[in-house]
């Protein structure tokens, strides 16, 4: 299920692992230009190739790479990316720990993927293609860029500090990265209960709602309920007169889908106020 409160595009590189796939490829051109294939771009909806495609090559690459996640062979479409020491140390089972949120990237790949130009310099190429964009109901015209490494193309996904850092860490980088990732939407998920308890308030006399009457109410995503895909347990109390509540995230496995612990209360002048702490897995306390 995809994170409906938050941008698109990882979601924003998850919001960090989602983009490296969607959007996160963008990049200018290169300026020494040894090979172009150019056709029309001028269609909205992909309808495949339309520039002559040879084996190995880098559109080759780029098409592989989104048949790849398309069929949800995560694995070997990563190991085409510069993201491969990020999971080549994964088992299997540990690979399935992501496999919500690479199954988020995978139900938006089209069926087919339009690649409208080639340019090779060297050991360096970039493909362009029409690929969803930071709205996934929306195609737009994008430019990934690889790297040719022991004659094997190589799709850039990030840059070269993340790169370094992917091949320190090892599989290391994926946890840590959606643990960030999980802190990010926990702040930003307690922020939408804020709002949400705001105008639930205003349509009923000033009293505040507990999580299932404001997602009845249209103001928050279901998948509030479920860790499964947030990382986190989100919970709402309520005074016995219903004027004021505290809402906490709290991880879902603590040091696996995140750290910290995070609590919203409000303060005298009803002002929601965030408080974060690492509580070793524990919900906070007012």
């Amino acid at each position: 299920m995809r994170h409906t409160y938050l941008k698109s595009g990882l979601l924003a590189c998850f919001s960090l692992i989602l983009s490296t796939f969607f959007g996160g490829c963008s990049v200018a051109s290169p300026t020494t230009v040894a090979e172009t294939k150019v056709a029309n771009a001028s269609a909205v909806a992909p309808k495949g190739a339309t520039i002559a495609i040879e084996p190995n090559s880098p559109a080759d690459t780029v098409r592989v790479f989104y048949r790849n996640l398309r069929e949800r062979r995560f694995r070997e479409a990563i190991f085409l990316t510069n993201l491969r020491p990020a999971i080549e140390g994964l088992s299997d089972k540990e690979l399935k720990d992501f496999q919500v949120d690479f199954e988020a990237v995978a139900k938006n790949v089209p069926a087919e993927i339009e690649i409208n130009g080639e340019i090779v310099s060297g050991d360096s190429a970039t493909v362009t293609a029409k690929l969803p964009g930071e709205d996934p109901d929306k195609i737009e015209i994008q430019e990934v860029r690889l790297r040719r490494e022991n004659g094997v193309w190589v799709i850039l996904t990030v840059d070269e500090t993340a790169e370094k850092q992917i091949k320190q860490e090892g599989k290391n980088y994926f946890y840590a990265l959606r643990i960030a990732t999980h802190h990010d939407e926990a702040k930003a998920m307690l922020n939408r209960i804020s709002k949400a308890q705001i105008a639930y308030s205003a349509q009923n006399q000033g009293k505040f709602g507990e999580i299932p009457a404001l997602i009845a109410s249209g103001f928050l995503p279901s998948d509030v309920q479920t860790s499964e895909t947030t990382g986190y347990v989100y919970a709402v109390e309520l005074s016995d007169d219903k004027s004021s509540y505290s809402a906490t995230a709290t991880p879902a496995e603590y040091g696996k889908s995140g750290k910290l612990s995070y609590l919203v209360r409000l303060n005298d002048a009803k002002s929601p106020l965030l408080t974060a702490k690492d509580a070793g897995g524990k919900p906070l306390n007012k």
